[in-house]
């Protein structure tokens, strides 16, 4: 685990008072706006950083681009996402979980690690015809 810095504390707070997933660029602004010095390559480092601690998720958007936000829920879990919005929920995915175990042992594999991304569009969004 990373020691607290000034830095590494004002990304986490930043990622805190977010509700959706958000690119290094947009929290970098973000944090600028608050009138916070932290340079571009130190929200990358620490984005990093918090993603491997497990503190942070990080999915990619539609244009490949890596999005971060901080979850509610620790432990694995999946994201259905709005394409239009950016608005998140927080998914179990005991079907999932046991396909894959499925399929890695099928071909020789243990220990497997997975992603999943749903993706769609959210009822508001829908009702907004946006």
């Amino acid at each position: 685990m990373q020691r607290m810095t000034r830095q590494r504390s004002a990304v986490t707070e930043a990622l805190a008072g977010l509700e959706e997933f958000r690119s290094a660029q947009q929290i970098h602004e973000l944090l600028r706006e608050q009138g916070v010095g932290v340079g571009l390559a130190t929200v990358y480092r620490t984005l990093q950083s918090l993603t491997e601690d497990g503190d942070v998720d990080v999915l990619r958007s539609a244009d490949g681009e890596a999005v971060y936000r901080k979850c509610a829920r620790s432990g694995h879990h999946h994201h259905l996402v709005c394409r239009r919005c950016g608005r998140t929920v927080e998914i179990e995915g005991p079907g999932v979980e046991e396909w894959a175990d499925q399929v890695g042992s099928a071909h020789g594999f243990s220990a497997i690690e997975h992603t999943v991304e749903l993706s769609g569009v959210c009822a508001p969004c829908r009702s907004a015809g946006a």
